[in-house]
């Protein structure tokens, strides 16, 4: 393990370990209050405070994190980095809905992860998945509030991204602001591909189903590009719950890069409100299966 006031980006972290095993019935509390007032995002008239991850396992295999209680970290509360055959089994994760970049599982350069059993409440994304990961499997989540369930963001500063072998299977999402999403940089390359979302259920959620493959997470416009990266081969099936917003399905794909091989199968999203939603498409090739509403327009 590394000490914290020689590496301020990290608070616990461990670092190249094999066959181990994390559990208990504890609580690890970063404490992260302080730390969030004092954020460029929270206060825009601050420069960008670094703050800690509060656990990260790094270049570590075969291990497995199980019955743990997270509450309020700094910033990202578990964060697996270039591990390897990974089981993450009951999880609580907790933070207050506005706490800044306080992701609940987050998962980078790793193959072979299962996810299953999890409670997550944050003001980031329930689970984040980010370039280089393959084969990441999250099972019977429950994710809410928080930014919802997504592959990315990738490809930023035309960066290059791959991400493969992605199945979420059996989650709830209530009251976040998206539901599962893949988010995309313009200029960036590489790709995002073999993605189930099946069985889950939406609850009031802003954004039930969304592609981006215009992502901008900065103050100023982000002008467009020719190169994306490519989201192909994936598949959303028994979707069914109630949308918080007009557009229940976007899929916003890149002009230059279309998205290819979408399925949805047996997908039904209704407004939470007394009105009727719409499904927004552009650049994608699409496949119906089963009932799918609301419908994409031809494009």
């Amino acid at each position: 393990m590394k000490d914290y006031e020689n590496d301020r980006r990290h608070w616990i972290k461990f670092e190249s370990l094999q066959n181990f095993r994390v559990k208990g019935g504890g609580t690890i509390d970063g404490n992260g209050q302080i730390w969030w007032q004092n954020s460029c995002k929270v206060n825009t008239r601050l420069t960008y405070l670094i703050c800690g991850q509060a656990v990260t396992f790094y270049e570590c295999n075969n291990i497995i994190v199980s019955n743990l209680k997270f509450r309020n970290s700094q910033k990202m509360h578990v964060s697996f980095d270039k591990c390897a055959d990974v089981k993450v089994v009951r999880l609580f994760v907790a933070a207050p809905e506005n706490s800044p970049n306080t992701d609940g599982i987050h998962v980078t350069a790793t193959q072979n992860i299962q996810i299953s059993r999890c409670v997550i409440k944050t003001g980031d994304d329930c689970i984040s998945i980010v370039s280089g990961s393959r084969n990441v499997k999250a099972t019977d989540i429950t994710c809410g509030p928080g930014h919802g369930i997504s592959i990315g963001s990738l490809g930023a500063g035309n960066s290059g991204a791959q991400v493969s072998d992605v199945v979420v299977n059996r989650a709830i999402l209530t009251g976040t602001s998206n539901g599962v999403r893949i988010k995309t940089w313009q200029g960036g390359s590489g790709y995002a591909r073999n993605i189930q979302f099946q069985n889950i259920a939406m609850n009031n959620v802003t954004n039930p189903i969304i592609i981006d493959q215009n992502y901008c997470d900065r103050d100023e416009p982000c002008h467009e590009q020719a190169s994306a990266v490519r989201v192909s081969n994936v598949m959303y099936k028994n979707i069914k719950g109630t949308s918080a917003s007009k557009v229940a399905i976007n899929l916003e794909c890149s002009k230059s890069v279309r998205c290819h091989e979408i399925v949805m199968q047996d997908v039904s999203l209704a407004s939470q409100r007394p009105e009727y939603v719409e499904a927004s498409c552009v650049s994608v090739d699409l496949t119906r299966r089963g009932i799918v509403t609301p419908l994409c327009s031809p494009n």
